[in-house]
């Protein structure tokens, strides 16, 4: 047996792993160790992608591994996060007729089981992305209950436990997902400034928004990094 050519399928079963674990903190509302696990899983995944480059030994196999994983860490685990706090925060009305909103939550599933199956058979998206991958929205959904927990905003504590309000998001994010909007890769190939300027402008803003915001930096920086992939699309147009 290669050794070498196992080492990514390893890292990447790695990662469906984390998701497992992250599905069962999330099953107990234990959002925290939840966001922990799915960030261990999307740093996994990376990961699995730099040594199958490294080692030279991308495979179909490896490719459908890591869709495979991504599928539980960055589609299961956001789904059942958004039922859990649509179930929560059910107001008394629509519990009474309709005990079965919560299940919309799992729209996110849905649409991360698209994207990602799209993803495969997309030769476009090699370099750059075409709608939100499923790791950045992961992260979007699973930082809402740690906003919720750590705000003292009222403001932000009454968009988070309307139920209409996380249908809203739920439809966002199935629909960006699948969007046909040009988002810009992370990845730096060369230590090049002006080639990368993008990159680590988005970075630094990154980190302060993280700095100043905490959890709410989360999803503004995954709302920025949209914003900013939209602005660029224009610029090149032109």
């Amino acid at each position: 047996m290669n050794i070498k050519k196992q080492v990514p399928n390893v890292i990447t079963l790695l990662n469906l792993f984390s998701g497992c674990i992250a599905l069962m903190f999330a099953f107990n509302k234990q959002f925290e160790m939840a966001f922990f696990f799915v960030c261990l899983g999307i740093f996994l995944d990376f990961f699995d992608g730099f040594f199958a480059r490294l080692f030279k030994v991308s495979s179909p196999l490896g490719l459908q591994l890591d869709s495979l994983a991504d599928m539980i860490t960055s589609g299961a685990v956001p789904g059942l996060v958004m039922f859990q706090m649509m179930v929560s925060h059910l107001s008394p009305v629509v519990e009474g007729y309709l005990q079965w909103f919560p299940y919309v939550g799992f729209i996110i599933t849905l649409g991360s089981c698209y994207r990602l199956a799209n993803f495969n058979i997309d030769t476009r998206q090699t370099d750059s992305f075409i709608g939100l991958p499923t790791p950045a929205n992961a992260l979007f959904i699973l930082s809402l209950p740690l906003v919720l927990k750590f705000t003292d905003s009222i403001f932000v504590i009454e968009l988070l436990t309307n139920q209409w309000f996380l249908l809203v998001i739920t439809l966002l994010s199935a629909y960006m997902l699948n969007a046909e909007i040009p988002l810009f890769s992370l990845k730096i190939k060369k230590f090049n400034l002006k080639e990368n300027l993008l990159q680590i402008v988005f970075l630094i803003c990154s980190l302060l928004l993280l700095m100043f915001f905490q959890y709410l930096g989360i999803p503004l920086l995954i709302l920025f990094y949209v914003l900013l992939s939209i602005i660029n699309n224009k610029l090149l147009k032109k």
